[in-house]
Protein backbone atom coordinates (compact mmCIF):
# COMPACT_ATOMS: atom_id res chain seq x y z
CA UNK A 1 0.00 0.00 0.00
CA UNK A 2 1.53 3.29 -1.04
CA UNK A 3 1.44 6.63 0.70
CA UNK A 4 3.05 10.13 0.71
CA UNK A 5 3.72 12.55 3.55
CA UNK A 6 3.47 15.87 1.64
CA UNK A 7 1.20 17.46 4.24
CA UNK A 8 2.80 16.11 7.39
CA UNK A 9 5.69 17.59 9.36
CA UNK A 10 8.80 15.40 9.91
CA UNK A 11 8.96 13.25 13.00
CA UNK A 12 11.01 15.16 15.58
CA UNK A 13 12.06 11.91 17.27
CA UNK A 14 13.51 10.39 14.10
CA UNK A 15 17.35 10.02 14.26
CA UNK A 16 19.58 11.18 11.30
CA UNK A 17 22.61 9.34 10.00
CA UNK A 18 26.06 11.05 9.66
CA UNK A 19 26.38 12.04 5.83
CA UNK A 20 29.65 14.10 5.90
CA UNK A 21 31.85 11.28 4.57
CA UNK A 22 30.06 10.91 1.19
CA UNK A 23 30.05 14.68 0.79
CA UNK A 24 33.79 14.97 1.33
CA UNK A 25 34.36 12.11 -1.05
CA UNK A 26 32.23 13.80 -3.76
CA UNK A 27 34.09 17.10 -3.36
CA UNK A 28 37.45 15.34 -3.71
CA UNK A 29 36.37 13.53 -6.87
CA UNK A 30 35.01 16.78 -8.35
CA UNK A 31 38.28 18.61 -7.73
CA UNK A 32 40.22 15.77 -9.33
CA UNK A 33 37.95 15.75 -12.39
CA UNK A 34 38.25 19.53 -12.84
CA UNK A 35 42.02 19.37 -12.48
CA UNK A 36 42.18 16.87 -15.32
CA UNK A 37 39.38 18.19 -17.56
CA UNK A 38 39.94 21.97 -17.59
CA UNK A 39 43.42 21.92 -19.17
CA UNK A 40 42.18 19.48 -21.78
CA UNK A 41 39.17 21.68 -22.63
CA UNK A 42 41.42 24.71 -22.94
CA UNK A 43 43.75 22.77 -25.19
CA UNK A 44 40.86 21.67 -27.39
CA UNK A 45 39.58 25.25 -27.62
CA UNK A 46 43.01 26.47 -28.66
CA UNK A 47 43.14 23.78 -31.34
CA UNK A 48 39.70 24.85 -32.63
CA UNK A 49 40.82 28.51 -32.76
CA UNK A 50 43.99 27.56 -34.58
CA UNK A 51 42.00 25.49 -37.04
CA UNK A 52 39.52 28.36 -37.60
CA UNK A 53 42.33 30.84 -38.13
CA UNK A 54 44.02 28.47 -40.56
CA UNK A 55 40.77 28.08 -42.52
CA UNK A 56 40.16 31.85 -42.58
CA UNK A 57 43.73 32.60 -43.61
CA UNK A 58 43.54 29.94 -46.30
CA UNK A 59 40.27 31.39 -47.63
CA UNK A 60 41.73 34.91 -47.69
CA UNK A 61 44.80 33.66 -49.51
CA UNK A 62 42.67 31.78 -52.02
CA UNK A 63 40.42 34.80 -52.67
CA UNK A 64 43.41 37.11 -53.09
CA UNK A 65 45.16 34.58 -55.29
CA UNK A 66 42.05 34.08 -57.45
CA UNK A 67 41.59 37.83 -58.07
CA UNK A 68 45.24 38.46 -58.81
CA UNK A 69 45.45 35.43 -61.07
CA UNK A 70 42.31 36.46 -62.98
CA UNK A 71 43.65 39.96 -63.63
CA UNK A 72 46.92 38.63 -64.99
CA UNK A 73 45.01 36.15 -67.17
CA UNK A 74 42.76 38.90 -68.57
CA UNK A 75 45.70 41.21 -69.25
CA UNK A 76 47.60 38.42 -71.00
CA UNK A 77 44.63 37.78 -73.29
CA UNK A 78 43.77 41.41 -74.04
CA UNK A 79 47.11 43.25 -74.17
CA UNK A 80 48.06 42.10 -77.71
CA UNK A 81 44.84 43.69 -79.03
CA UNK A 82 45.56 47.18 -77.65
CA UNK A 83 47.66 49.37 -79.94
CA UNK A 84 49.22 52.81 -80.00
CA UNK A 85 47.98 55.50 -82.41
CA UNK A 86 50.15 58.32 -83.76
CA UNK A 87 48.55 61.37 -85.38
CA UNK A 88 50.95 62.75 -88.03
CA UNK A 89 50.38 66.14 -89.62
CA UNK A 90 52.21 67.98 -92.40
CA UNK A 91 53.69 71.35 -91.55
CA UNK A 92 55.75 73.73 -93.63
CA UNK A 93 59.18 74.77 -92.34
CA UNK A 94 60.96 78.11 -92.83
CA UNK A 95 61.76 77.19 -96.45
CA UNK A 96 58.12 76.24 -97.17
CA UNK A 97 59.04 72.58 -97.34
CA UNK A 98 56.49 70.09 -96.06
CA UNK A 99 57.54 68.10 -93.02
CA UNK A 100 55.61 65.48 -91.15
CA UNK A 101 55.49 65.80 -87.38
CA UNK A 102 53.74 64.04 -84.55
CA UNK A 103 50.67 66.01 -83.52
CA UNK A 104 49.51 63.61 -80.82
CA UNK A 105 49.25 60.04 -79.65
CA UNK A 106 46.50 57.83 -78.33
CA UNK A 107 45.36 54.24 -78.10
CA UNK A 108 43.18 51.87 -80.08
CA UNK A 109 41.75 48.36 -79.97
CA UNK A 110 41.87 45.66 -82.65
CA UNK A 111 38.32 44.33 -82.75
CA UNK A 112 38.11 42.50 -86.08
CA UNK A 113 40.23 40.75 -88.70
CA UNK A 114 39.55 39.28 -92.13
CA UNK A 115 41.78 37.58 -94.68
CA UNK A 116 43.68 40.79 -95.50
CA UNK A 117 43.06 43.48 -92.93
CA UNK A 118 42.66 44.13 -89.24
CA UNK A 119 40.29 46.82 -87.93
CA UNK A 120 41.03 49.22 -85.09
CA UNK A 121 38.60 51.40 -83.15
CA UNK A 122 39.84 54.59 -81.51
CA UNK A 123 38.57 58.09 -80.64
CA UNK A 124 37.70 60.73 -83.21
CA UNK A 125 39.73 63.31 -81.30
CA UNK A 126 42.82 61.07 -81.42
CA UNK A 127 43.01 61.14 -85.24
CA UNK A 128 41.35 64.51 -85.88
CA UNK A 129 43.29 66.59 -88.41
CA UNK A 130 45.73 63.77 -89.22
CA UNK A 131 47.41 63.66 -92.62
CA UNK A 132 48.82 60.21 -91.86
CA UNK A 133 48.14 57.72 -89.08
CA UNK A 134 50.48 55.10 -87.68
CA UNK A 135 49.53 52.12 -85.54
CA UNK A 136 52.08 50.52 -83.21
CA UNK A 137 51.33 46.92 -82.33
CA UNK A 138 52.01 45.21 -79.02
CA UNK A 139 55.37 43.93 -80.36
CA UNK A 140 56.43 47.48 -81.41
CA UNK A 141 55.72 46.84 -85.10
CA UNK A 142 54.63 50.13 -86.74
CA UNK A 143 52.06 50.02 -89.56
CA UNK A 144 50.47 52.67 -91.75
CA UNK A 145 46.73 52.93 -91.12
CA UNK A 146 43.88 53.90 -93.40
CA UNK A 147 41.08 55.99 -91.87
CA UNK A 148 37.79 54.36 -92.85
CA UNK A 149 35.58 56.83 -91.04
CA UNK A 150 35.19 59.06 -87.99
CA UNK A 151 32.24 60.51 -86.12
CA UNK A 152 32.32 63.69 -84.05
CA UNK A 153 29.24 63.11 -81.89
CA UNK A 154 30.19 59.61 -80.72
CA UNK A 155 33.93 60.44 -80.64
CA UNK A 156 34.70 57.21 -82.52
CA UNK A 157 36.89 56.38 -85.51
CA UNK A 158 37.70 53.15 -87.35
CA UNK A 159 41.10 52.41 -88.92
CA UNK A 160 42.23 49.60 -91.20
CA UNK A 161 45.72 48.07 -91.13
CA UNK A 162 47.54 45.18 -92.75
CA UNK A 163 46.48 42.07 -90.87
CA UNK A 164 49.59 39.98 -91.56
CA UNK A 165 51.18 40.67 -88.17
CA UNK A 166 47.92 40.61 -86.21
CA UNK A 167 47.30 37.35 -84.38
CA UNK A 168 44.53 38.27 -81.98
CA UNK A 169 41.39 40.43 -81.81
CA UNK A 170 39.44 41.44 -78.75
CA UNK A 171 36.08 39.90 -77.93
CA UNK A 172 33.23 42.39 -77.69
CA UNK A 173 31.13 42.25 -74.54
CA UNK A 174 27.91 44.01 -73.53
CA UNK A 175 26.96 46.80 -71.14
CA UNK A 176 23.29 45.89 -70.90
CA UNK A 177 23.65 44.29 -67.46
CA UNK A 178 26.69 46.26 -66.26
CA UNK A 179 26.54 46.96 -62.52
CA UNK A 180 28.05 49.65 -60.34
CA UNK A 181 30.93 48.15 -58.35
CA UNK A 182 31.84 45.63 -61.02
CA UNK A 183 35.66 45.34 -61.39
CA UNK A 184 37.15 46.62 -64.65
CA UNK A 185 40.60 47.02 -66.22
CA UNK A 186 41.79 49.88 -68.44
CA UNK A 187 44.60 49.28 -70.93
CA UNK A 188 46.23 51.96 -73.08
CA UNK A 189 49.22 54.19 -73.67
CA UNK A 190 49.16 56.99 -71.08
CA UNK A 191 51.53 59.88 -71.80
CA UNK A 192 52.54 58.42 -75.15
CA UNK A 193 54.08 55.22 -76.47
CA UNK A 194 56.78 55.22 -73.80
CA UNK A 195 54.25 53.68 -71.40
CA UNK A 196 52.45 51.55 -73.98
CA UNK A 197 50.29 48.74 -72.69
CA UNK A 198 49.87 50.25 -69.22
CA UNK A 199 47.25 48.52 -67.09
CA UNK A 200 45.08 50.11 -64.39
CA UNK A 201 42.39 48.49 -62.29
CA UNK A 202 39.20 49.89 -60.81
CA UNK A 203 35.45 49.50 -60.65
CA UNK A 204 32.42 50.77 -62.49
CA UNK A 205 31.52 53.95 -60.61
CA UNK A 206 28.40 54.74 -62.62
CA UNK A 207 26.46 53.65 -65.69
CA UNK A 208 24.57 55.82 -68.17
CA UNK A 209 26.24 59.04 -67.07
CA UNK A 210 25.66 62.05 -69.35
CA UNK A 211 28.58 64.40 -69.98
CA UNK A 212 28.14 67.72 -71.87
CA UNK A 213 30.48 68.21 -74.82
CA UNK A 214 31.44 71.50 -76.43
CA UNK A 215 32.69 70.78 -79.95
CA UNK A 216 33.22 74.35 -81.16
CA UNK A 217 34.65 75.58 -77.83
CA UNK A 218 32.16 78.42 -77.54
CA UNK A 219 31.39 77.65 -73.92
CA UNK A 220 28.04 76.03 -74.70
CA UNK A 221 27.29 72.30 -74.75
CA UNK A 222 26.61 70.92 -78.23
CA UNK A 223 25.90 67.34 -77.17
CA UNK A 224 25.58 65.11 -74.14
CA UNK A 225 27.51 61.86 -74.37
CA UNK A 226 26.24 58.81 -72.46
CA UNK A 227 29.24 57.13 -70.85
CA UNK A 228 30.44 54.63 -68.26
CA UNK A 229 32.14 56.21 -65.26
CA UNK A 230 35.11 54.36 -63.76
CA UNK A 231 37.80 55.06 -61.17
CA UNK A 232 40.41 53.13 -63.18
CA UNK A 233 43.16 55.63 -63.99
CA UNK A 234 42.69 57.16 -67.46
CA UNK A 235 45.35 59.66 -68.51
CA UNK A 236 46.24 61.53 -71.73
CA UNK A 237 47.16 58.87 -74.27
CA UNK A 238 44.67 56.37 -72.85
CA UNK A 239 42.03 57.79 -75.20
CA UNK A 240 40.80 55.08 -77.53
CA UNK A 241 42.07 52.32 -75.26
CA UNK A 242 40.11 49.39 -73.86
CA UNK A 243 37.91 49.11 -70.80
CA UNK A 244 37.72 45.38 -70.01
CA UNK A 245 35.55 43.29 -67.70
CA UNK A 246 36.77 40.23 -65.82
CA UNK A 247 35.69 37.99 -68.70
CA UNK A 248 38.36 39.64 -70.88
CA UNK A 249 35.67 41.30 -73.02
CA UNK A 250 35.63 44.87 -74.31
CA UNK A 251 32.86 46.86 -72.61
CA UNK A 252 34.02 50.41 -73.32
CA UNK A 253 36.30 52.68 -75.34
CA UNK A 254 38.16 54.99 -72.97
CA UNK A 255 37.37 58.52 -74.02
CA UNK A 256 37.92 61.23 -71.43
CA UNK A 257 38.90 62.24 -67.93
CA UNK A 258 37.88 65.24 -65.82
CA UNK A 259 41.08 67.26 -65.76
CA UNK A 260 40.90 69.24 -62.53
CA UNK A 261 43.37 69.27 -59.66
CA UNK A 262 40.66 68.57 -57.11
CA UNK A 263 39.27 65.59 -59.05
CA UNK A 264 40.78 62.10 -58.91
CA UNK A 265 39.49 58.75 -60.02
CA UNK A 266 36.83 59.93 -62.48
CA UNK A 267 37.24 58.63 -66.02
CA UNK A 268 34.74 57.92 -68.77
CA UNK A 269 34.32 55.28 -71.48
CA UNK A 270 31.97 54.97 -74.42
CA UNK A 271 29.74 51.90 -73.77
CA UNK A 272 30.35 49.14 -76.29
CA UNK A 273 26.59 48.74 -76.86
CA UNK A 274 26.56 52.36 -78.06
CA UNK A 275 29.80 52.06 -80.01
CA UNK A 276 29.16 48.77 -81.81
CA UNK A 277 26.57 49.95 -84.42
CA UNK A 278 28.59 53.12 -85.07
CA UNK A 279 31.77 51.08 -85.59
CA UNK A 280 29.92 48.88 -88.09
CA UNK A 281 28.59 51.90 -89.98
CA UNK A 282 31.95 53.67 -90.08
CA UNK A 283 33.62 50.49 -91.32
CA UNK A 284 31.09 49.95 -94.10
CA UNK A 285 30.18 53.48 -95.23
CA UNK A 286 32.79 55.80 -93.69
CA UNK A 287 30.21 57.95 -91.92
CA UNK A 288 27.26 57.81 -89.58
CA UNK A 289 24.12 58.73 -91.47
CA UNK A 290 21.93 60.68 -89.11
CA UNK A 291 18.60 62.25 -90.03
CA UNK A 292 18.60 66.01 -90.26
CA UNK A 293 16.13 68.85 -90.61
CA UNK A 294 18.34 71.20 -92.61
CA UNK A 295 18.33 74.13 -90.17
CA UNK A 296 20.91 76.07 -88.21
CA UNK A 297 19.49 76.30 -84.71
CA UNK A 298 20.32 77.77 -81.31
CA UNK A 299 18.80 77.21 -77.90
CA UNK A 300 16.43 79.86 -76.58
CA UNK A 301 18.33 80.01 -73.30
CA UNK A 302 21.27 81.51 -75.19
CA UNK A 303 19.46 84.81 -75.67
CA UNK A 304 17.97 87.21 -73.07
CA UNK A 305 14.39 86.56 -71.96
CA UNK A 306 13.42 90.03 -73.17
CA UNK A 307 14.15 88.93 -76.73
CA UNK A 308 11.72 86.04 -76.38
CA UNK A 309 8.76 88.37 -76.31
CA UNK A 310 10.04 91.47 -78.11
CA UNK A 311 11.92 89.89 -81.04
CA UNK A 312 10.41 86.41 -81.34
CA UNK A 313 6.95 87.36 -80.08
CA UNK A 314 6.64 84.19 -78.04
CA UNK A 315 3.72 83.79 -75.65
CA UNK A 316 4.58 83.63 -71.94
CA UNK A 317 3.62 79.94 -71.71
CA UNK A 318 6.63 78.92 -73.83
CA UNK A 319 9.30 77.63 -71.42
CA UNK A 320 12.03 76.62 -73.88
CA UNK A 321 12.88 75.58 -77.40
CA UNK A 322 15.24 76.29 -80.27
CA UNK A 323 15.11 79.18 -82.71
CA UNK A 324 15.95 78.81 -86.39
CA UNK A 325 18.76 81.04 -87.61
CA UNK A 326 18.91 79.76 -91.19
CA UNK A 327 17.27 77.14 -93.40
CA UNK A 328 19.14 75.13 -96.01
CA UNK A 329 17.53 75.31 -99.46
CA UNK A 330 15.63 72.19 -100.56
CA UNK A 331 16.10 70.62 -97.12
CA UNK A 332 13.24 68.88 -95.24
CA UNK A 333 12.73 72.03 -93.15
CA UNK A 334 12.62 74.22 -96.26
CA UNK A 335 10.10 71.95 -97.94
CA UNK A 336 7.95 71.96 -94.78
CA UNK A 337 7.87 75.78 -94.75
CA UNK A 338 10.13 76.55 -91.76
CA UNK A 339 11.77 79.97 -91.86
CA UNK A 340 14.30 82.16 -90.06
CA UNK A 341 13.37 83.02 -86.41
CA UNK A 342 10.75 80.26 -86.17
CA UNK A 343 10.90 78.67 -82.70
CA UNK A 344 10.60 74.86 -82.49
CA UNK A 345 9.10 73.70 -79.18
CA UNK A 346 7.98 70.10 -79.81
CA UNK A 347 8.89 67.09 -81.97
CA UNK A 348 6.23 64.39 -82.22
CA UNK A 349 4.49 66.03 -79.27
CA UNK A 350 7.58 65.88 -77.02
CA UNK A 351 8.81 69.12 -75.53
CA UNK A 352 12.12 70.52 -76.78
CA UNK A 353 13.95 72.71 -74.28
CA UNK A 354 17.23 73.13 -76.18
CA UNK A 355 19.15 71.84 -79.18
CA UNK A 356 20.49 68.85 -77.20
CA UNK A 357 16.89 67.64 -76.71
CA UNK A 358 16.25 68.04 -80.44
CA UNK A 359 19.42 66.19 -81.45
CA UNK A 360 18.73 63.33 -79.04
CA UNK A 361 15.35 62.64 -80.63
CA UNK A 362 16.73 62.91 -84.17
CA UNK A 363 19.99 61.03 -83.63
CA UNK A 364 18.92 58.34 -81.16
CA UNK A 365 15.27 57.65 -81.98
CA UNK A 366 14.72 58.52 -85.63
CA UNK A 367 16.03 57.21 -88.91
CA UNK A 368 16.38 58.64 -92.38
CA UNK A 369 13.00 58.47 -94.11
CA UNK A 370 10.92 58.73 -90.94
CA UNK A 371 8.13 61.30 -90.71
CA UNK A 372 8.16 63.66 -87.77
CA UNK A 373 5.67 66.25 -86.54
CA UNK A 374 7.19 69.65 -85.78
CA UNK A 375 5.47 72.21 -83.55
CA UNK A 376 6.81 75.75 -83.84
CA UNK A 377 5.88 79.39 -83.25
CA UNK A 378 6.01 82.19 -85.81
CA UNK A 379 5.16 85.73 -84.77
CA UNK A 380 3.41 84.34 -81.70
CA UNK A 381 1.26 81.91 -83.67
CA UNK A 382 1.49 78.17 -83.00
CA UNK A 383 1.93 76.05 -86.15
CA UNK A 384 2.25 72.31 -86.71
CA UNK A 385 3.72 70.63 -89.77
CA UNK A 386 4.98 67.18 -90.76
CA UNK A 387 8.20 66.57 -92.63
CA UNK A 388 10.18 63.56 -93.87
CA UNK A 389 13.69 63.29 -92.47
CA UNK A 390 16.53 63.16 -94.96
CA UNK A 391 20.26 62.53 -94.71
CA UNK A 392 22.77 65.32 -94.87
CA UNK A 393 24.56 65.31 -98.20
Amino acid sequence: MGYYDQHYPPNPHRRRKNNWLPILLGVAIGVLVMAIAVPRIQEMGQEDNNHTNMVNNTEEQLVSLDISTRITEVVEVVSPTVVGITNLQHKADFWEQQQESEAGTGSGVIYKKDSRYAYVVTNHHVIEGADDIEVMLNDDTVLQAELLGADLFSDLAVLRIDGTNVDRTIELGSTEHLKVGEPVIAIGNPLGHMFSGSVTQGIVSGTQRTIPQDFNLDGRADWQAEVIQTDAAINPGNSGGALINMDAKLIGINSMKINQEAVEGIGFSIPIDTARPIMDELEKTGQVKRPYLGVEIYSLDEIPRMEWSETLNLPSKVEGGVYVWSVEPRSPADQAGLDRLDVITHLDGRQIMNMIDLRKILYQEKEVGDEIQVTYYREGKKIETTLTLDVQR
